[in-house]
């Protein structure tokens, strides 16, 4: 897990700093802008109702099952568990991909479909769902499932960022650093309680 994170937070690092040194014109602008239109719409139906779903579960509920999850653990009295999930939820999710936000300060596509925060780089949806799925595999998936659950995960997490760019929320460069600082603390978090939750487990 520490080789797979340290690369996960090296992406986000390089991303980061490519944006940051022009973050209204990046080299993937065209890119970006191409998947944008590719996300045009017509924006109803299924699309929208999943959309939609994604956007709730990334806000409000987002929170609401760390909270659910960290009152589990501290019923079990897996008291290394907490220390992990609260250093994971804090600092992943509040200290490095808010930091970015205000550090690179790159304007959203125009007229987001959702309210949204400052700064477009990264996306914290896209962040946090990636952090939620290293962070259950860790705690709650025994060893035998968790290939089974990486794939979901990893489907649930790629639902995350279409939907950010579906609803022109993010830039799809956004929605990958996210993703990779989102999972890149979650594992290397993980790799320093390994023990703790290991035997907790």
């Amino acid at each position: 897990m520490l080789p797979l994170g340290i690369s996960f937070v090296l992406v986000t690092v390089l991303l980061g700093t490519v944006v940051y040194a022009d973050s209204e014109e990046p080299p993937f602008q065209a890119l970006d802008e191409r998947w944008l239109s590719w996300m045009g719409g017509p924006h109803g139906g299924l699309y929208g109702v999943a959309a939609a779903a994604l956007d709730w579960f990334g806000g409000p509920l987002g929170a609401v099952i760390p909270v659910g999850l960290l009152i589990f653990l501290m019923t079990r009295k897996r008291w290394g568990s907490v220390v992990y999930l609260l250093a994971t939820y804090m600092g992943g999710g509040m200290l490095v991909v808010q930091a970015l936000k205000f550090l690179v300060d790159r304007p959203r596509p125009e007229n987001p479909m959702v309210r949204v925060d400052h700064g477009s780089f990264p996306s914290g949806h896209a962040a946090g769902a990636a952090m939620l799925v290293v962070m259950v595999g860790a705690l709650l998936v025994p060893v035998a499932r968790r290939r089974a659950w990486w794939i979901v995960g990893a489907l649930f997490t790629m639902a995350m960022m279409w939907s950010r760019t579906w609803l022109h929320a993010h830039w799809l460069s956004d929605t990958v650093a996210g993703a990779a600082a989102g999972a890149g603390t979650a594992l290397l978090s993980w790799w320093v309680f390994r023990r703790r939750l290991a035997r907790e487990n």
